[in-house]
């Protein structure tokens, strides 16, 4: 048998498994064990090493998965040739990988992300409890594929809540869940159609503007006046489409009044198009009540409605949704019944139980209350700290604000200041279509994620930082 230096660490290390593997495979790689040489049976090894055949076998199942060793009917498992200057190269990468890593996850004090969420609010026990309940009831059906538009009775509770808190019409059977705007974006295209021409308010949603480039469609930048995208502009494209988000423009933060609404619904039945409406955060409204969908006014069908979970639950539960009028709905059933669903059936039947149950419209209710604190502390924070050395942009909802500086320092610089103070603030040029036509100096700053306390320490920063 060969020589074998392998010390196991019982406790506190990795399993034995784990360890016996990387020790064969480090000595393989380093040449000490040499192509053609028999590794010792299972059963010797774990003699000679006080361990159980099945910890043996783990290990030599990872080596042959990997490559490094090959089974002999009736003979035993040996080494394989192995490239040095593959393994050579391999060697050299965890380097690289802690230098990226390193940049990734820079030492900020205060990040203003407006991708962040209070966390710490989120209903971890029911959640968890409705999680276990939903594997309980049925184990096996939640590990097969369910229906293509996502489970029918989490649609159910969307449609009914859609109704009574955004005004939007429609049934179960006009609802297509999917894992994320951009991947809805794409199938929407092509439900569409790639040879529509597109368009979409400027600035907007930047990863929405690149799902639409990645789908090959023309896509025709729409500026904005003090009501949300331009009806002028809009009617001068040949568009068909347009993509807005009417209850809190992104990113600037305009409310879309009732008349410009109007319009954008008469624009597409002149056109006979369609407004995609994104309601990214439409549940928070900081002053008055929310303002009623775009779709519950259409009463032509020219309304697809979009709808997310991630900014009012958690974003890592990917489950967004669509609402298309009938017309789209035939072309999908038509044409596109063979993409399966891509959302978790346990996440769904989860989120469903969650819904049915009352926990849905609580912790709504709860998040709204936090957020307008929030809201409420930074735009504060920025009047005592800032004073009218900026301008607030966008302050009526959802969960970021623009911070607009009238010294006209520029973007990039603002940035690299507020860095060097350990805050992180975030560019808005990048959601223009061409972004050196931003002439304004803007940051963002997203606040869902923040204490009170935090906002408060992120905003006296800024003052030093930009020496306001």
């Amino acid at each position: 048998m060969i020589e074998i230096t392998l010390v196991l660490k019982n406790k506190g290390g990795e399993p034995l498994y784990l360890q016996l593997y990387q020790y064969f495979k480090q000595e393989i790689q380093d040449g000490k064990i040499e192509p053609g040489v028999m590794l010792p049976s299972k059963r010797k090894l774990a003699l000679h090493l006080g361990i159980s055949q099945n910890t043996v076998e783990t290990a030599y199942q990872q080596l042959l998965a990997e490559g490094y060793v090959e089974s002999m009917p009736r003979k035993g498992i040996f080494v394989k040739e192995i490239q040095n200057d593959l393994v050579l190269t391999f060697k050299k990468v965890p380097k690289l990988t802690q230098e990226i890593h390193k940049e990734a996850s820079e030492p900020y004090l205060i990040d203003f992300s407006h991708g962040r969420i209070a966390l710490e609010h989120f209903p971890f026990t029911s959640w968890r409890r409705l999680t276990i309940q939903s594997l309980y009831e049925d184990q096996s059906t939640f590990f097969l594929n369910g229906d293509r538009q996502g489970e029918f009775s989490l649609r159910e509770e969307i449609a009914k809540y859609l109704y009574h808190s955004r005004g939007v019409r429609c049934s179960p059977e006009q609802i297509i869940i999917g894992a994320g705007t951009q991947y809805l974006i794409g199938l929407l295209t092509m439900i569409i159609g790639r040879e529509a021409v597109f368009s979409m308010e400027d600035p907007g949603y930047h990863r929405t503007r690149e799902a639409f480039k990645d789908q090959g469609v023309t896509l025709i930048p729409i500026s904005l006046d003090e009501d949300g995208i331009s009806m002028k502009h809009l009617y001068e494209s040949n568009a068909q489409i347009t993509y807005v988000t009417p209850s809190h423009q992104f990113p600037i933060g305009m409310v879309m009044p009732i008349t410009r609404r109007m319009e954008l619904l008469k624009w597409a039945e002149e056109r006979d198009g369609y407004i995609i409406e994104d309601d990214y955060d439409g549940e928070f409204r900081y002053k008055g009540k929310p303002i009623p969908s775009l779709q519950g006014l259409d009463p032509n069908g020219k309304v697809i409605y979009l709808g997310t979970f991630s900014k009012s639950l958690i974003p890592s539960i990917r489950i967004n949704y669509l609402v298309l009028p009938h017309v789209l709905l035939n072309k999908y059933n038509d044409h596109f019944s063979l993409y399966k669903q891509t959302v978790s059936r346990l996440h769904q039947h989860t989120l469903w139980q969650f819904m049915k149950q009352g926990h849905w419209e609580r912790h709504l209710n709860k998040m709204r209350t936090v957020y307008r604190k929030r809201q409420h502390t930074l735009i504060s924070s920025i009047k005592q700290h800032l004073g009218n050395e900026v301008k607030i942009i966008g302050d009526d909802s959802g969960l970021h604000i623009l911070v607009c500086v009238p010294k006209a320092i520029p973007e990039k610089e603002l940035i690299e200041k507020a860095k060097e103070k350990l805050v992180k603030v975030y560019p808005t040029s990048v959601y223009y279509h061409h972004p050196e036509s931003n002439k304004m100096p803007m940051v963002l700053l997203g606040f869902g994620g923040l204490s009170e306390d935090e906002i408060e320490e992120g905003t006296q920063l800024l003052k030093k930082a930009w020496n306001l």
